[in-house]
């Protein structure tokens, strides 16, 4: 059974996984927005100030992270972001450190990506502002034919960095309230 509920409002240690996501990001010293949808608008409103979300743009017939992301980039088109689920609430400030200090270290690539078991992880990433663009460019050309974000990444260049044994937990994206209690 998925949450049935808005996970980014879920509650650990007194904060919303929102906010944790949030605060384990700005621990990075850089500039934090939030994405929501409209729905979403309200409920967020509550707990970050106005200027600190980012609504998706309706414009875009896009749905799903991909949506989040592209209306970000829409909003700070210079911008290079990164992408952190909120349902990933064992994510440790460490990997993201470790994820941004990458990026600055080898600034040639579109994306910064850690793999779980050879899979891509590719909503705790970094997305360059061009490689963004690009990525719009396809939406408008029509060659975007699918919206995932693991089917993007397939465009771009993209420097995956392994997660160790003990890092991989961290990825776990929470779906189900039995997956709260490990189950």
């Amino acid at each position: 059974m998925r949450m049935g509920t808005d996970k980014g409002l879920l509650s650990t240690e007194a904060k919303t996984w929102a906010q944790s996501a949030y605060n384990k990001i700005t621990a990075l010293n850089i500039p934090v927005k939030v994405s929501v949808n409209k729905q979403q608008q309200a409920g967020y409103s509550a707990i970050f100030s106005g200027n600190n979300l980012v609504t998706d743009d309706p414009s875009l017939q896009l749905k799903g992270p991909l949506l989040g992301v592209l209306s970000s980039h829409f909003q700070f088109p210079s911008e290079d972001l990164i992408v952190l689920a909120c349902d990933m609430p064992l994510m440790e400030p460490s990997i993201l450190k470790e994820l941004y200090n990458n990026y600055r270290q080898h600034p040639s690539f579109d994306a910064y990506i850690y793999t779980n078991d050879g899979e891509p992880e590719p909503l705790c990433g970094i997305y360059t502002s061009k490689a963004l663009s690009g990525i719009v460019d396809m939406l408008h050309n029509g060659t975007l034919v699918k919206h995932s974000m693991k089917f993007i990444l397939d465009h771009l260049v993209v420097n995956f960095t392994p997660a160790t044994d003990e890092q991989k937990i961290c990825f776990r994206n929470i779906n189900a309230h039995a997956e709260l209690n490990g189950q």
